[in-house]
């Protein structure tokens, strides 16, 4: 009909426009999500999708590896000896490798054996004897395959292999072999490889006896195997570091490591817990030391290679990471069946006793904008803004508390933000040194400038600043010692701070009135806030680590606020971070904000903060003591405390060295900050950590959900199309019927000539 009306032409126009509009209601029947950022295969599968912001982890090599954006490619790769238990709080430590967590052996100078509870400045060495277990096997890796005479295969490959290899993997020659002991100690000498910057040697050389000498010998051997190259050679000849005997390392049996440490330091086993000292395969530095590799970065810190649940299958520069399950991972690393009173009720314990790891790949990509990062999170294509970090779903949180719409869409997608009390602290400290807020230089100065101190404790109102610029995301501080670590107790001496804080009646804990603040005040010579010698006003000075500026401005006032409230002029000294850490090294600050993230969670690695010989003034800037605190007492405990093992005598020392501080107030306290992670619902077992780095292994997803809510979030919308194509369909018909017109009216003009 349209054919006879309007001509073939205008007629299959008009045939599109109506089937095109006819046709809108049929897409919703469409089985794949439109716009999808993965197929729907992908989506369906046990994939874990994250995103990295930035640029590619740079060192994925262990030994030097120290960002928490490597993190979670080196602990879910590698595995030290010891790991901590992903649900218990306090922070326990148990095997990974190892068999079993070990004591050590205390030595002293004429190598006999002391007891247990021998002094510590009668032990010599601290000999760890740990062993590993039998039947881990590294990942498929080219580095192990051998022929049938037992030759390593990949380890003279053309050159013109190497020059068109940019995945190791894709060699078609793979193997594995058994990790043994001798694998942790080649991961211990490359600590001392002058190729490698490693973060840790610095520390290490005081504690490993054999590490610095073993160092030079190391550096004359590189020395000699360099001779000959160009400065601008990326190729070295391989360093093998089996060559050189490490004094005090050692495998005295294939399965057993021995370790010599020098007195006495219980905290050496929480450096066992680090990728630091992972175990390296020989085999893996000799195949990436062949000639081209490097050019093509082909190393351990692009291509890591280990025996952990998981294996980089893909790396794309800026682009795309990708981690498999490996699949000689063993199946007798299960799921724990214990933890905190509160994992059972948020499902943490559902999967007890069950294989790690849950997911069989994990997807890392690229996303440059915060806009489409939270975008794409929401709509369901990734299960978790950034895996690495626990202060990604802070900002959720914080949006949720600024917006009833936003909170009413994360409730409705069911959005997991699980937050958690971190191994860190922020405080505001006083210089020792100062003689208004320090010590003070007799008996009677020293009590005033301490109740000066308290007083000013008890007027910064932290709670307000965490309501006000934490959002309520943190938790006001008693002491330097944060939850989750031994010897701190909600209901003991670390939790409550007499001197700032009152119990009611009701066991209520409240922060002490102004009126308390100012009594002390005036006890401290400064009535209403004035030299009672002289009337002049007090004024301290806040030593700022960074220019003022607009972002500033508003935290600085609320200091002001705070010291104004009891009569105090604050004036703010704001510089640059350099000029800041020089003020601090030198002693010429007063007040000064700084913090704290825990190396490893033990009081030690706080308390030390304090600890005299640590000050920063004394160090030369290398200790961490800021406020350059000074007390016999506290020193002569802590000298004791920090070579004791977890137990009720050190629990007893820590409580004497928290009420110290919170009578002296070398720091009015602060807050430890609220760590809140971001889950998608269909994400399980997620429990914030930032001292469990290896706990991707117990993530579990359900992708058939996934799927589910990725369509359900991500419905087309059609009327848009329908507008577009009703507005092509006016401008056709009319120019159709006008052409018609034309066409008819050409025809009767010719017929009337015609006549």
């Amino acid at each position: 009909m349209l054919h006879k009306l309007f001509g073939a032409s205008q007629a299959k126009r008009l045939t599109t426009c109506v089937v095109a509009i006819a046709s809108i209601p049929l897409l919703g029947g469409c089985d794949d999500v439109p716009n999808a950022v993965h197929s729907e295969k992908e989506i369906s599968s046990n994939t874990l999708f994250t995103p990295f912001s930035g640029r590619s982890p740079k060192h994925l090599d262990p030994t030097s590896s120290y960002s928490s954006d490597e993190t979670p490619y080196t602990y879910s790769i590698y595995e030290p000896l010891y790991q901590y238990h992903y649900l218990k709080r306090p922070y326990e430590l148990i095997p990974r490798a190892a068999s079993s967590v070990v004591k050590p052996k205390y030595l002293d100078k004429d190598g006999r054996e002391l007891p247990e509870n021998a002094p510590a400045e009668d032990i010599y060495l601290s000999v760890y004897e740990i062993p590993v277990k039998k039947g881990i096997f590294y990942a498929p890796h080219p580095a192990f395959a051998k022929d049938s005479d037992g030759k390593l295969v990949n380890h003279h490959l053309p050159p013109e292999v190497i020059k068109n290899l940019r995945n190791p993997l894709d060699l078609k020659e793979k193997g594995t072999r058994e990790l043994t002991a001798e694998d942790y100690v080649y991961g211990i000498k490359r600590i001392a490889n002058p190729r490698i910057i490693s973060p840790v040697y610095g520390t290490m050389v005081n504690y490993l006896p054999g590490l610095k000498e073993f160092s030079e010998k190391v550096r004359t051997y590189d020395k000699e195997l360099r001779k000959n190259l160009q400065p601008t050679d990326r190729d070295f000849p391989f360093l093998d570091l089996r060559k050189i005997e490490m004094a005090g390392v050692s495998a005295p049996e294939p399965h057993l490591l021995r370790i010599e440490v020098k007195g006495k330091y219980p905290q050496f086993s929480n450096w066992l817990a680090m990728t630091f000292f992972a175990p390296i395969p020989w085999e893996a530095e000799s195949f990436y030391a062949q000639k081209g590799m490097a050019q093509n970065n082909l190393s351990l810190n692009y291509w890591p290679v280990g025996t952990g649940p998981y294996m980089l299958v893909e790396s794309i520069e800026n682009r795309r990471h990708v981690m498999e399950r490996n699949p000689n991972f063993r199946k007798t690393e299960l799921y724990p069946c214990e933890g905190e009173a509160s994992d059972e009720k948020a499902g943490h314990l559902k999967d007890c006793g069950k294989p790690l790891p849950f997911i069989d790949r994990i997807e890392i990509s690229a996303e440059k904008e915060s806009v489409p990062l939270r975008t794409k999170f929401l709509q369901g294509y990734y299960d978790s803004p950034q895996i690495e970090r626990l202060d990604n779903g802070q900002g959720f949180l914080i949006g949720m508390a600024d917006s009833a719409e936003k909170e009413k869409e994360y409730k409705e997608k069911k959005l997991q933000f699980p937050q958690t009390v971190e191994a860190h602290n922020t405080y505001f400290g006083f210089n020792w040194l100062d003689p208004v807020v320090g010590e003070g230089n007799t008996p009677e100065q020293k009590e005033k400038n301490r109740k000066l101190r308290q007083a000013i404790a008890i007027a910064m109102d932290w709670e307000e600043y965490i309501q006000i610029f934490e959002k309520g995301l943190a938790q006001p501080a008693h002491g330097p010692l944060p939850p989750g670590l031994f010897g701190y107790d909600a209901h003991g001496v670390a939790a409550f701070n007499p001197y700032v804080y009152k119990k009611l009646r009701d066991g209520t804990v409240v922060r002490k009135s102004l009126d308390e603040a100012k009594k002390l005040l005036a006890e401290a010579g400064y009535p209403d806030g004035r030299d009672e010698k002289t009337g002049e006003p007090l004024v301290l000075n806040l030593d700022f680590q960074s220019a003022a500026s607009p972002a500033t401005k508003a935290v600085l006032d609320w200091y002001q606020k705070q010291f104004a409230k009891i009569g105090i002029q604050l004036d703010i000294r704001a510089t640059d971070y350099n000029r800041f850490q020089d003020k601090v090294i030198t002693g010429n600050h007063q007040l000064f904000l700084w913090g704290w993230l825990a190396d490893y969670p033990d009081a030690e690695n706080f308390l030390f903060l304090l600890y005299g010989p640590n000050a920063k003034s004394k160090t030369g800037g290398s200790g961490e003591n800021a406020s350059n605190y000074q007390n016999e007492e506290f020193d002569r405990i802590f000298e004791k405390m920090r070579f004791m093992d977890d137990g009720p005598e050190k629990k007893k020392a820590i409580e004497k060295l928290v009420a110290i501080a919170q009578k002296d107030a070398p720091w009015s306290f602060g807050y430890f900050p609220t760590s809140a992670a971001a889950f998608q619902q269909w994400v399980h077992n997620g429990k914030p950590t930032q001292i469990v780095r290896n706990h991707i292994q117990y993530l579990k997803i359900d992708p058939q959900t996934r799927l589910e809510k990725i369509r359900e979030w991500n419905k087309p919308v059609y009327w848009p199309l329908f507008l577009m194509i009703l507005a092509a369909c006016s401008l056709v018909i009319p120019a159709v019927v006008l052409h018609k017109r034309r066409e008819a009216k050409t025809a009767r003009y010719a017929e009337e000539n015609k006549q």
